[in-house]
């Protein structure tokens, strides 16, 4: 027979519900977001050439989210939230066909 705690719910449920409150605040705290990789295709200071470095890239390539971030003194276009650097290694073997100078970083990415 279950052990029963407040309001009649299993140890377990009262578990799992701890750890979904935990999860929660954790993403509420970190605005959902978590160590990981991105690739930089471009940097530079012009912000027209980033736009449309940005747009040639989701043309070819829209599988993977783009972003483009001012950096001082540079517009910066990243590639992508990968978890490992083995997901961000095998998107830049495709990428770089069309992006040769294009490298991976590491940085804050949403948690998917």
């Amino acid at each position: 027979m279950p052990v029963l705690g407040q309001n009649g719910q299993t140890q377990t449920e009262l578990k799992v519900k701890q750890l979904i409150d935990k999860k929660a605040e954790y993403n509420r705290l970190t605005n959902g977001e978590m160590d990981g990789y991105r690739i930089k295709i471009h940097f530079g200071g012009d912000r027209e050439n980033a736009k449309n470095v940005r747009n040639k890239f989701s043309a070819k390539f829209n599988e993977y989210s783009t972003s483009e971030e001012y950096q001082q003194p540079n517009f910066v276009v990243l590639i992508g939230d990968f978890k490992s650097k083995l997901e961000a290694f095998e998107a830049l073997k495709k990428i770089q066909t069309e992006f040769p100078n294009s490298f991976i970083v590491k940085g804050r990415i949403k948690a998917k």
